[in-house]
């Protein structure tokens, strides 16, 4: 039996929730460039905005999709560009939603990674709307990349040891039990 494709994945917008017209308006942010980890080819893609439909179908043809915060916000962004209601289609382990459900509230990527990893982001969506302006395509990529990587490697610590750690509003280290 072929081993489970698990696609790791994330998105930078070309414009900020307030260029758009709120946040109510996700679909209307553009994508600049998205990027995804495949378990089954071991390799990282990157794709930029004119190749969004080939990343709808990688995600679409997953066997899970991991992430965070992906379905409000990344699926959002890319139902700009699709008929599919990606959500509904794509077999989905949205990280931030599944620790907001045990704990009450939301947490970020970093809060996480750095509390259970030791490595924070690199960067913020704000830089990368400002790389995309630039034309700095390559930064937005990079940081990107880097984006899935902490999330695979969040949802690797968390599934390999039944817990994470993060760090609350007070910066104090504290731990969640997760079942992934």
């Amino acid at each position: 039996m072929p081993s489970q494709n698990i696609v790791y994945f994330d998105l930078e917008t070309q414009r900020t929730a307030n260029d758009a017209g709120g946040w109510d308006h996700k679909r209307d942010m553009g994508m600049s460039v998205g990027v995804t980890y495949s378990t089954a080819s071991g390799s990282y893609r990157i794709y930029p905005e004119n190749r969004v439909h080939d990343l709808v179908n990688e995600l679409l043809r997953a066997d899970l999709v991991v992430g965070f915060n992906v379905i409000n916000f990344d699926y959002e962004v890319l139902m700009g560009y699709s008929a599919y209601d990606i959500p509904a289609l794509a077999r989905t382990l949205d990280l931030m939603v599944d620790l907001e459900k045990k704990l009450g509230h939301r947490l970020s990527l970093d809060a996480v990674a750095t509390a259970s990893l030791g490595v924070g982001k690199t960067a913020d969506g704000l830089d990368a709307i400002r790389w995309w302006r630039e034309g700095k395509l390559l930064e937005i990529a990079e940081y990107c990349c880097f984006d899935v990587k902490v999330t695979r490697l969040v949802h690797e610590y968390g599934r390999d040891h039944g817990h994470l750690f993060f760090l609350d509003r007070f910066q104090q280290k504290r731990q969640v039990d997760i079942e992934w």
